[in-house]
Formats: structure tokens, sequence, C-alpha cells
């Protein structure tokens, strides 16, 4: 099995690009429930689209990746920047 580290994009009210970071095993059924409304508190209510995924053998190294990209903006918004 899988893990993937993912990053999901969507437009707020005022225009601004915002994003999410997250990991999981199956990256089509976490953001269908991401635009669900059933995923993380901060995704509810808004339209997401997947712009980066990157596969781990381990959940270990995926969630240690997750962590790192969480706090490091820069390399955020470098893969932002590409989409």
């Amino acid at each position: 099995m899988f893990f993937y580290v993912y990053l999901i994009c969507t437009i707020n009210s005022k225009g601004n690009l915002i994003s999410y970071v997250g990991y999981t095993n199956n990256v089509k059924k976490r953001l269908s429930f991401h635009n669900q409304g059933k995923g993380a508190k901060f995704t509810r209510g808004r339209r997401w689209k997947l712009l980066y995924k990157k596969r781990f053998l381990t959940k270990k190294k995926a969630m240690q990746f997750e962590y790192v990209l969480k706090k490091d903006r820069i390399k955020r918004n470098k893969i932002k920047s590409r989409f």
C-alpha cells in the first residue's frame, strides 16, 4: 500500500489562492470527502482542486513530508506557482 501527500487549492471570496496539505492512502476518495464537506474542518464549504501529490512507501515517510510541506511556505508556493 502506498501513501500520498497532496496539496489542494481553491480561490476564497477575496480572490486569493488558498491551499491545504494532507496525507492519505486514497487521493481520489480524500478529495471527494473534502469537496463534500466531510474532510478537515478548514476545507469545508469550498470546492477544491488537486494540484500536487507525491507517493511514499510508508505512512511514516508521508507524514514526515506532510509536516515539512505544511511548515515550509516557500516550498508550497513554489509548487503552487507551477500550476
